[in-house]
């Protein structure tokens, strides 16, 4: 190799190093990106639940997903998160997306909840109250920050969100035949232990012929809801009359927690 070829190559190796060291110090470098941050913060997050932390390892798995979605370990973390985002939900800690509420005289569960566009059960739950009974100058931590679900058919996936956080994700069974209706809809109306009115029949809420499950979020389009199930091997198929099915536990989870009104949009 000549001196010229040397040099060019010289100056090549420092164009290259200095771009690296550029890339490294922007956060952009794609092997740092894929160990150094990545591990290093994953360290923190685990390190921060375990000390019982939970908001803070919330914050910390929620960062890893933005700044890193395509990493291999973004579904582990958003598990965690989603875990996280329930403890937190179900708890009297106070958080952004909570208020704490001091009971006033005339007051009741559901009329807080109404004002506030939660569930009754959900601030019973979070504020550990074994009925409904209340007292003026009690103080309630109440959810606010809204939820909306978004049902993916292609995946049979349901996604509980809070603007664009998932905050928990759920497998279920779609309509056989591309059959689950397509588009934006809210929650008319919230049955528990739902009969099933089936052609030439009712049958009652218990029974293992009941395909709706404990649960009925009903829809805006008319006879299509979201519910439970008696047949949980079905979850994860397109194999409803078109409704969206749940695991009973999943959907008597989301019924505590998204109050009539809550917008679902249902995509292929």
């Amino acid at each position: 190799m000549d001196k010229k070829a040397i040099v060019i190559a010289g100056i090549a190796a420092l164009a290259l190093g200095a771009l690296a060291v550029w890339k490294i110090s922007s956060g952009t470098c794609p092997f740092l990106s894929q160990s150094g941050p990545v591990s290093a913060q994953s360290a923190v997050a685990r390190d921060r639940e375990s000390q019982g932390d939970i908001i803070g390892a919330r914050q910390e798995y929620q960062w890893l997903i933005s700044e890193f979605p395509n990493s291999r370990e973004v579904l582990a973390w958003q598990k965690k998160a989603e875990g996280l985002n329930m403890k937190l939900l179900f708890s009297s800690i106070v958080v952004p997306e909570s208020v704490v509420y001091e009971i006033k005289s005339g007051d009741s569960l559901d009329k807080i909840a109404r004002d506030h566009k939660t569930t009754v059960e959900l601030i019973k739950k979070s504020n550990d109250l074994a009925s409904d009974n209340i007292f003026p100058g009690k103080k309630l931590r109440v959810w606010v920050a809204p939820f909306s679900i978004v049902v993916d058919k292609s995946q049979n996936t349901l996604l509980l969100k809070t603007g664009d956080i998932v905050f928990k994700s759920y497998t279920v069974a779609t309509g056989s035949n591309n059959s689950t209706p397509v588009g934006t809809f809210k929650i008319i109306e919230k049955i528990p232990n739902p009969p099933w009115y089936k052609p030439g029949a009712v049958i009652p809420a218990g029974s293992p012929e009941n395909i709706l499950g404990t649960r009925w979020l009903g829809l805006t389009k008319e006879g299509y809801g979201i519910h439970g199930t008696t047949d949980p091997k079905s979850l994860g198929n397109q194999v409803t009359a078109g409704c969206v099915r749940m695991a009973n536990q999943d959907v008597e989870e989301l019924y505590s927690v998204v109050p009539v009104g809550v917008e679902v949009t249902i995509v292929d």
